[in-house]
C-alpha cells in the first residue's frame, strides 16, 4: 500500500496544486523584485514587473537565471532575505570557477526536509526503518539533505557520510540498516566489496536505496538491485534550489515526481530558451516559489529530460520529470555526434562490465577521439591477448550501434580505475575547446 508523507498536498487536485502555485509565484516575483537588485534588473532589461505575472501561465515573460548568473553575483548578490536572518549555506562540488553558494532560511531548511522525507517515504520509509546516509556531509547538499528527512519520518538516522567502505557495511549489518542513501556509483562500489566479502542480497537488511546526485541507467539500477537484493530510487535535486528532494521516485518507478507545491517545472529548447509543449525532451527550468533566502525564478538547471502529467497509479497527482539523460552543457560533442555518458553505460552493463569506466576525449590533427577504459571483474580478466581482443571489438561495435561513431575501448585490469566514494569522474576532455 502507498505511503505519502503530506498526502493533502502530495495527492492533491491539480486545480488545488496550479492555484498554490500561482498564489506562491505572484509573490515570490514581487519579494524578489523589491529586495533582490541583479534579478531587478534583469527584468527591467526584460521590460517586466512584478505586475505583469498574475499566474503561472505568465512564467515565461519572465527572465533566466544561469550559473553564470550565480557566479556573477557570488557571494550575496542574490540574496533574498537579511543575512541576519540566514542560518545556513551549502555549496556545489564544482571544480571549475567560482563556487556556487545557497544560502537558508531555518523556513527553508524546514520545507527542503519535508521534501527529503516525502523522498523517503515514497521509497517504503517509516519510523520504524533505520535510514543510513551515506552522501557526503559539509557543503554538499546530499548528506544533510537526507538525514533532515530521515528525522522527519522519524527514522533512526546513521550519518556515515561517504568514504571508509568496510566501516559502511558494518552497521548496515550490525545496525539492520534498511534504507541506504547515497550515489549510485558508490552504491554500486559498495554492492561489489560486498560481493568481495562474502555477503549475498540475503545477508544484507536492506531494502531500499534512493540514490541521486550523478546521472545513472536503468541498467545500473538493475545492476546494483540484483547485487544487493533492494528496490533502488532515483532522487534528484541542485544546489542552487535547495538540494536533493527536488523530485523523487514512488514505488511504479516512471519518472520522479516533482514537488510541485514549492517547484515549478519547463521544458526549454535550450538553444532558443522556447518553452516546450509537455513530453517535448529538452533543458529542465525550474522555479523555487518559496525559497526565502536563495530564490530561484527560471533557473536552468542544464539537465535534459522531458515531463509528463499522465495519471500515477500511486495516487500523486505531481507532475513527473524522466530521469536526465544528460546535460546541454556537458553533453559531449564528439565529430559532430551528441553522446551521453550514460549511452556508454549502458553498452557496458548489457554487456556484463561494472559501472567502473572512464571516457577519454581528444582532438589529434583536427580530428576528436573517443577512448572508453573499462574495467574487468575478476572473473573475465585474462592474459589471453586475443581474448581481450576479441571483447574490445564486441564493446567497440556495441558504442558504434549506440552511438554512432566508433570509439577506442581498453579493458583494463580489475581495481585499476580509481573508485569514486562521491560523485564519480567519468570524463575526461582533453580537447581545447
Amino acid at each position: 500500500m502507498e505511503r505519502y508523507f503530506q498526502p493533502e498536498i502530495e495527492c492533491a487536485s491539480r486545480e488545488t496544486i496550479e492555484s498554490i502555485q500561482s498564489e506562491r509565484l505572484v509573490a515570490q516575483v514581487k519579494r524578489v523584485y523589491e529586495n533582490v537588485p541583479y534579478y531587478r534588473k534583469k527584468m527591467e532589461e526584460k521590460g517586466v514587473t512584478p505586475d505583469d505575472i498574475k499566474s503561472v501561465s505568465d512564467l515565461n515573460k519572465l527572465p533566466f537565471l544561469s550559473k553564470a548568473d550565480l557566479r556573477d553575483a557570488y557571494p550575496y548578490g542574490l540574496l533574498g532575505k537579511p543575512l541576519k536572518e540566514c542560518v545556513r549555506i551549502q555549496s556545489t562540488s564544482g571544480t571549475t570557477g567560482k563556487r556556487v553558494i545557497a544560502f537558508y532560511t531555518r523556513h527553508d531548511i524546514d520545507l527542503w526536509e519535508d521534501c527529503c522525507a516525502r523522498a523517503i517515504v515514497a521509497a517504503g520509509g517509516t519510523d520504524e526503518d533505520v535510514c543510513q546516509v551515506s552522501y557526503g556531509y559539509g557543503l554538499f547538499t546530499g548528506g544533510p539533505g537526507l538525514n533532515g528527512g530521515s528525522h522527519k519520518v522519524g527514522c533512526l538516522t546513521v550519518p556515515t557520510s561517504s568514504g571508509n567502505t568496510d566501516r559502511q557495511i558494518m552497521f548496515i549489518k550490525d545496525l539492520n540498516a534498511t534504507i541506504l542513501c547515497c550515489t549510485p556509483s558508490y552504491a554500486a562500489y559498495l554492492g561489489e566489496r560486498m560481493k568481495e566479502m562474502g555477503m549475498g542480497p540475503d545477508d544484507i537488511p536492506l531494502k531500499a536505496g534512493i540514490f541521486g546526485a550523478e546521472a545513472w541507467s536503468e541498467e545500473m539500477r538493475h545492476d546494483i538491485e540484483a547485487t544487493m537484493g533492494i528496490k533502488a530510487y532515483d532522487i534528484y535535486g541542485l544546489t542552487e534550489l535547495s538540494g536533493p528532494g527536488v523530485s523523487f521516485e514512488c514505488s511504479e518507478q516512471r519518472g520522479m515526481h516533482i514537488n510541485e507545491d514549492h517547484f515549478i517545472a519547463e521544458i526549454i529548447d535550450p538553444d532558443t530558451g522556447e518553452v516546450l509543449p509537455e513530453g517535448s525532451v529538452g533543458e529542465l527550468v525550474i522555479t523555487a516559489v518559496d525559497k526565502e533566502a536563495f530564490p530561484m525564478i527560471r533557473y536552468r538547471t542544464r539537465d535534459i529530460c522531458s515531463l509528463s502529467r499522465e495519471k500515477c497509479s500511486c495516487g500523486r497527482t505531481f507532475v513527473r520529470m524522466s530521469k536526465p539523460k544528460g546535460r546541454s552543457d556537458d553533453m559531449l560533442i564528439i565529430r559532430g555526434v551528441n553522446v551521453f555518458p550514460s549511452q556508454i553505460e549502458t553498452v557496458l552493463i548489457n554487456q556484463g562490465y561494472p559501472a567502473n569506466y572512464r571516457i577519454i576525449v581528444d582532438r589529434v590533427n583536427n580530428t576528436d577521439t573517443l577512448d572508453v577504459q573499462v574495467e574487468m571483474t575478476p572473473e573475465m580478466f585474462t592474459d589471453n591477448i586475443g581474448e581481450v581482443q576479441a571483447r574490445q571489438k564486441k564493446l567497440a561495435d556495441g558504442m558504434l550501434s549506440m552511438l554512432g561513431i566508433r570509439a577506442k575501448i581498453s579493458l583494463v585490469a580489475p581495481k585499476t580505475i580509481e573508485r569514486s566514494e562521491g560523485k564519480a569522474v567519468r570524463v575526461i576532455d582533453n580537447r581545447k575547446i
